[in-house]
């Protein structure tokens, strides 16, 4: 485990020194770019006969983990709380309405939109999909991923309002969607149908359970961070409150995802504010900072080395063609019209529905959600029309979004 977890670090380092000396793309990007070119490269020079070994070690490298153990097991309770550490409760709860609306109605709108969809269009392309691993897809597909945006965003000057819209939804509807996805998970597995009651009562137990138990770690967080004053001690203190507090909310049944976030948002503004001095603070940025930075490099290294796992046919490509389109438009329908309907009344500047459409980017989570599904014929052309939609979203969107912001904020009356 040491020997892998050295490789990816090193792979990682390279490809963000490459990134930074010559492309010089965002870190995140950019890493994902150079990884994916350099898989693709490998695999059309082993094609033609040459540096076969090659090949055959980054596959075996890729094999070696569980990329949705990794995540959603490792890196993800370590990366929303980060995330969540420096987002402003107070200025949060001005946006409150749209945030709640995008994060909870429109991942449930999206799941339903995006699985119907793909389920009447797949058929049309040789890849009929039962309604349930459409469904499962629309759940895994719908959760926006900020990591690569947000730092996009400020760069580009857009409203903070704006920023903090585009943040709380993705922080929250990251646990949402997990949530669907394992109420789908489960009908799949067990093959019987759940009520209505019976689904929302699971809902209702895994978000609210999770972010009541997130609330109460962070306040418990908080109440230790305030009775010392030793920085070394506090970072321990907050690394601790995130790894073990993921465990016991997975052995609770609650979601660890929403959890991280609500004790992110408690520690990120009553701890950094009543509980830590001028040093203490310092250097829990400073971690968190480093921590954030390090594992989302290492996340994107890994998303655009799996392209390894999929043998991609015309069909499939036809399939993620459609695959983003649906995607594109569900979020169009299920963030763009309401935005665009309701801004004004949140503060949101007119041109804020564009925004929010484009800049709906999919990242890790949905990769290590698809990649978590039962084997079987239908799993891997879930898994490719996901790693699709997931690289040009990053790739297109993210590298577009920038220039839509500066554009259309500009441009807005």
């Amino acid at each position: 485990m040491l020997d892998i977890a050295a490789t990816f670090l090193v792979i990682t380092a390279l490809l963000s020194w490459l990134n930074q000396r010559f492309v010089k793309l965002p870190t995140t990007i950019g890493v994902m770019a150079i990884s994916l070119v350099l898989s693709l490269a490998i695999v059309g020079l082993d094609a033609l006969g040459w540096v076969r070994v090659l090949r055959r070690y980054e596959e075996s490298l890729i094999r070696s983990i569980d990329f949705s153990e990794v995540l959603m097991q490792g890196m993800l309770s370590l990366l929303l709380f980060a995330g969540a550490l420096h987002v402003d409760l107070s200025e949060l709860k001005s946006q409150r309405w749209p945030v709640a609306m995008l994060a909870l109605g429109g991942t449930l709108l999206s799941t339903l939109l995006v699985g119907g969809a793909l389920w009447l269009a797949l058929p049309w392309i040789g890849l009929p999909m039962s309604l349930l691993h459409c469904l499962l897809f629309g759940a895994l597909i719908s959760p926006t991923d900020p990591i690569a945006v947000m730092g996009i965003l400020k760069s580009a000057g857009a409203p903070k309002d704006l920023e903090l819209v585009i943040a709380g939804e993705s922080l929250f509807n990251d646990g949402v969607g997990v949530v669907i996805f394992a109420l789908l998970l489960g009908v799949l597995t067990s093959g019987g149908t759940p009520t209505v009651g019976s689904a929302a009562l699971l809902l209702l137990h895994e978000a609210g359970g999770g972010l009541v138990f997130g609330v109460l770690l962070g306040y418990a967080t908080f109440w230790l961070l305030r009775s010392v004053d030793e920085y070394q001690v506090e970072v321990l203190i907050t690394l601790a409150a995130v790894t073990g507090g993921y465990a016991l909310a997975n052995y609770l049944h609650v979601s660890g995802p929403l959890a991280m976030v609500a004790t992110g948002l408690i520690v990120g503004n009553h701890g950094r504010a009543l509980a830590m001095s001028d040093t203490t603070r310092s250097y829990v940025d400073m971690f968190w900072e480093l921590v954030d930075g390090i594992l989302n490099a290492v996340l994107f290294v890994l998303i655009g080395m799996e392209v390894l796992r999929f043998s991609l046919t015309g069909s499939l490509i036809l399939a993620g063609s459609v695959a983003i389109c649906i995607t594109l438009l569900a979020r169009l329908l299920t963030a763009g019209v309401a935005v665009g309907a309701l801004g004004r009344r949140f503060g949101l500047p007119a041109g804020a529905w564009k925004v929010l459409t484009w800049g709906g980017l999919r990242g890790g989570i949905s990769v290590a959600l698809a990649l978590s599904l039962p084997a079987g014929p239908e799993r891997d052309t879930v898994l490719a029309l996901t790693y699709c939609v997931v690289v040009f979203s990053i790739l297109v969107q993210g590298l577009s979004i920038a220039r839509l912001v500066r554009k259309t904020m500009h441009t807005a009356p």
